[in-house]
């Protein structure tokens, strides 16, 4: 199973990303959370390619690394796979059934659903509430990945000393640190749909959201390493010295006008790309506000430069806004990293279902 239901306390959330391992701890006193620790480290290169764990080690050595440096002393975690490697389906099951009279018929069934043999997947479902037009009926999201997706992960994990207590989706938990946001920006709530453009390493994902729930997801072959890759080429650096360049400055002059600006450029059409292509395949007109996620929405102003470009209000997520800090998180750092934790804060949220 996936264990996407189990509950347990004191999780932390790691994301394993392309290009990076990101670490967070939060607690709760009351209704307000507080970030007990983060850490961010690199990944080498080719550890993760395509979203697909190629090397579970060099995985294992940089979990490690956010351990030591975030000086947590919890030993489970929460973790996520990829939205391209599940499978989803949402099914109309009868409410009368228990929960595992549902899990038997949905083992049942699941083979109509799933494109793999069963034993080649993990599989876990989620009951999301009555039928819209079936009071009779549930909805449950009925959830696989193939068995190496879910597996890697948790040995990674383990060859760090954690154990993996829950394996989510990492769209579900951006959804879940989203719900924050959503809070902070919209006090009466919002019936309308607000795109989220996470733009990482080698990929960006455009998630929309509607009534707190994703409605339409699509990724796309473009990130920061296309960014780090012309500053090698134009300026003759290693591939770690510029992003290094990057991240905390000291280019020449003509950085910004020759480099990061046709970058943010094509940035901004790419999400523009994305956006076209939910309004043309969907009911809705328009989206109400764009949240930008990822590493690359720590570019200064991008999301001014965004908002001018597609004409439609624009901000840099941060799910940290309300919450207090441990006297070890600095607060300038975490606001610079916020939008790259977007995941691993929905990943640790889940100590608190």
């Amino acid at each position: 199973m996936f264990f996407l239901n189990r509950k347990k306390p004191e999780l932390l959330g790691i994301d394993i990303s392309t290009a990076a391992i990101k670490l967070l701890e939060l607690s709760r006193s009351g209704s307000r959370f507080r970030v007990e620790s983060y850490a961010v480290a690199p990944l080498p290169p080719d550890a993760v390619v395509d979203k697909n764990i190629a090397k579970v080690e060099a995985i294992g050595n940089v979990i490690k690394a956010v351990l030591k440096q975030s000086g947590t002393r919890l030993k489970h975690a929460a973790v996520a796979v990829p939205g391209s490697a599940v499978i989803a389906k949402v099914i109309s099951m009868p409410a009368s059934l228990s929960e595992d009279e549902l899990e038997a018929q949905l083992e049942l069934e699941a083979d109509q659903y799933i494109p793999y043999s069963l034993d080649e997947v993990s599989l876990d479902f989620v009951v999301q509430g009555v039928t819209e037009k079936n009071p009779e009926m549930v909805d449950v999201l009925l959830v696989a990945s193939r068995k190496e997706n879910v597996g890697d992960r948790v040995a990674a994990l383990e060859l760090a000393g954690l154990k993996a207590e829950i394996v989510d989706v990492e769209s579900y938990a951006l959804e879940h640190s989203c719900s924050l946001i959503l809070d902070q920006l919209f006090e009466r709530g919002t019936d309308q749909a607000i795109a989220i453009a996470d733009v990482g390493a080698t990929m960006t994902t455009l998630n929309v959201i509607h009534n707190r729930r994703i409605i339409y997801t699509r990724e796309q072959g473009f990130g920061g390493k296309q960014l780090t890759e012309e500053i090698q080429r134009r300026y003759g650096l290693s591939y770690e010295e510029a992003g290094l360049a990057k991240k905390h400055g000291g280019l020449p002059d003509n950085y910004g006008p020759e480099v990061l600006e046709p970058f943010k450029n094509a940035l901004a059409q790419q999400i523009g790309r994305s956006l076209q292509f939910f309004l043309s395949s969907s009911a809705h007109r328009s989206v109400e506000h764009i949240l930008l996620a990822g590493g690359c929405a720590s570019i200064p102003g991008i999301d001014r430069y965004v908002e001018e470009n597609q004409g439609i209000p624009t901000s840099v997520a941060n799910p940290f806004v309300n919450m207090t800090l441990s006297p070890r998180v600095k607060p300038q750092n975490l606001s610079n990293d916020a939008p790259a934790l977007m995941t691993a804060c929905g990943l640790a949220l889940r100590s608190f279902d």
